[in-house]
Formats: structure tokens, C-alpha cells, sequence
């Protein structure tokens, strides 16, 4: 899939999404490059949500807003890899989970940061990384 097909289908699946769900979400955003888990062999992030938080909470700044930012570059490396790769299923599910991120959040929520981190014990760490 090419950046700009990625482009489209994520825009296509963030106008299905229910307006309840996207709330005070300041935007969806689809990178071009790849980001590598630094700790982890071959794990990348798909996608991630920023929150900065409020201004107690680690000098967080609510000016910036909420956001989903996908990451192209890593879906395109796992792909490389892995010939029966679904890009729009990959997509939707990587949509889907920074949004429950954000629904979440706005409910003041942390089970699936809870969550995220022990399933994050299960890949594999770079040689000389601690558990």
C-alpha cells in the first residue's frame, strides 16, 4: 500500500467513526516514517496517542490538544516482512485501540495503558536491555 492510499483509508475509516468517539480529539495524523521501539528487536509503533496532559501533570501543556498520529512507515516494515500483512485490517485495529486511548483518557481511565505495558513483556528486548 502507498503512503497516499494509507492516507485515504485511514481518513475514510475516521469519517465512520461515530462523532461521540471523537470528542475533543483535536485531529488523526498519518506519518510517513517508521518508528522503532528503541528497547524491543524488530517491534515497531503503528500508532500512538498524545495527550500532553494538564499543566500539573508533568508540565503538560492542554493548548496542544488531543491527538492520534499513525505511522506509516512502520506498518510498511512489518509488511515487508510478513506477505499476508492486512493493511486495513492492521489500520482499523491500531485506529481503534488509540481511540479507546483517548476515550479513556477523557473518562480519566487507564486500562489499556495497564494493558499496553504488560503485553509490552512479551516481545523481545535488545541484547543487553533489562526486563
Amino acid at each position: 500500500m502507498t503512503f497516499e492510499a494509507f492516507q485515504r483509508a485511514a481518513e475514510a475509516m475516521v469519517d465512520d467513526i461515530p462523532d461521540d468517539f471523537l470528542r475533543g480529539l483535536q485531529g488523526v495524523h498519518v506519518f510517513e516514517h517508521a518508528v522503532p521501539e528503541e528497547d524491543y528487536e524488530d517491534v515497531y509503533r503503528l500508532g500512538e496517542y498524545l495527550d500532553p496532559g494538564t499543566d500539573d501533570f508533568l508540565g503538560g501543556n492542554p493548548g496542544l490538544g488531543r491527538h492520534i498520529a499513525l505511522y506509516y512507515g512502520s506498518f510498511a516494515a512489518i509488511a515487508a516482512g510478513d506477505p499476508g500483512f492486512d493493511w486495513e485490517e492492521e489500520l482499523w485495529e491500531t485506529l481503534t485501540h488509540e481511540l479507546r486511548h483517548h476515550v479513556e483518557s477523557l473518562a480519566g481511565e487507564d486500562l489499556l495503558i495497564q494493558d499496553d505495558v504488560d503485553q509490552q513483556k512479551d516481545f523481545p528486548r535488545r541484547e543487553g536491555r533489562r526486563r
